[in-house]
């Protein structure tokens, strides 16, 4: 079966939904090839910064029949249970992939995009313009690839990319519960070998999600004795645990998270959200960024497809260099802070300081979260 299509957006997560009714806006035909039915739920701290606002009014979405929560405040915890507090300058809001994931979608196809339910296994560039082959037997000539297909694919391993080589030490686990805690609050709780993130969505669910040594974890038979033997060393974390209910038939869990560094542009594909990089959990802004990302990849393909005069290479160099002006700063804080806070010792010794020092907190806090995301008249 043959397809051709101005722009095809290879993944239907946050960033290349995103993408894809930014470049429908635009006016180009869009194709957008997802291999999960929606909604499915994903493994995801599922809170957003408010700095995402300004971007979704203007692409005319807005959540509020979803009913997210409003969150405004920070808890952060060390391993002990030791607490600190702080507002967030922001603040942002509470909502699962689950519905959020969803909501684009139908807004996507109402507006007119196109949708597949396939899955990519090969792509390539050729004399200015990519061909692109999948599972059910698929080909699809497009202009441009956008590539947003997470955190660790196949493709990436049909690409040969550098990262899919290295081994993760890390795994990641998220579920829903059904338990009291503040609708406002987003709480960072570390334990021996990573940290937790636990904040509510939407219909009162609570959503807890944490990052983990696999070293660590594959000592215990399963997740439950994992959690009660090393998280709930945490008394913070441990009191949530216990009092919550899980309303999963299990826990979600994905291993193999790679936090090396992806090129923003591989082999003429313009990398969106985690295919482009992924920021520590314990940073709280990966979704913000995955949005951000997707804005300004949408922006330099329009430029490049309706301005003739504008190279190739020049679309792509200026496209690496905006990302990395906009995320470079964030994923090395996230790095620095992950290095932090994976250390007792140092992990005391920062929450000693944060105490301490309120303004240090909110100047951390800034330097992994961005500004009001501004848009172009």
């Amino acid at each position: 079966m043959q397809i051709e299509t101005e722009i095809l957006v290879i993944g239907g997560g946050l960033a290349g939904l995103t993408a894809a009714l930014h470049l429908q806006k635009n006016g180009f035909q869009v194709t957008l090839i997802e291999k999960k039915s929606y909604p499915h739920h994903k493994v995801c701290g599922e809170y957003v910064s408010n700095e995402v606002l300004p971007y979704l009014a203007w692409l005319g979405i807005s959540f509020e029949s979803l009913q997210p929560t409003s969150i405004h405040n920070l808890q952060v915890t060390s391993v002990t249970g030791k607490c600190i507090n702080a507002k967030l300058p922001l603040g942002g809001f509470g909502l699962s992939r689950y519905a959020m994931d969803h909501f684009l979608y139908q807004t996507l196809l109402k507006r007119g995009g196109s949708v597949l339910a396939d899955t990519v296994t090969r792509v390539s560039y050729q004399e200015s313009h990519f061909a692109v082959e999948t599972n059910q037997g698929k080909h699809i000539t497009a202009k441009q690839v956008l590539g947003a297909f997470g955190k660790r694919s196949s493709l990436d391993k049909t690409l040969n990319r550098d990262f899919i080589q290295n081994k993760s030490p890390y795994m990641a686990v998220k579920a829903h519960y059904e338990g009291t805690f503040p609708s406002d609050l987003v709480a960072l709780h570390n334990f021996n070998g990573g940290y937790c993130g636990v904040s509510k969505v939407e219909e009162d669910k609570l959503n807890i999600c944490y990052l983990a040594s696999y070293q660590t974890c594959k000592r215990y038979k399963n997740i439950g004795d994992y959690q009660e033997e090393v998280m709930y060393q945490n008394r913070q974390l441990r009191n949530i645990l216990k009092a919550s209910i899980l309303l999963f038939d299990a826990p979600l869990t994905i291993s193999q998270i790679c936090f090396d560094e992806k090129e923003p542009v591989f082999e003429h594909i313009i990398m969106i959200g985690d295919s482009a990089a992924l920021i520590h959990p314990l940073c709280g802004n990966g979704m913000a960024m995955a949005m951000h990302g997707a804005k300004i990849a949408a922006e330099l393909t329009t430029a490049f497809l309706q301005d003739k005069m504008i190279s190739r290479a020049c679309f792509e160099k200026v496209y690496t260099q905006q990302w990395t002006k906009l995320f470079h700063g964030r994923l090395l804080a996230g790095k620095m802070l992950s290095a932090v806070f994976n250390n007792t010792t140092t992990q005391r010794l920062a929450i000693a300081a944060l105490t301490k020092m309120p303004a240090l907190l909110s100047g951390t806090i800034r330097m992994t979260h961005g500004k009001p995301i501004s848009i172009a008249n």
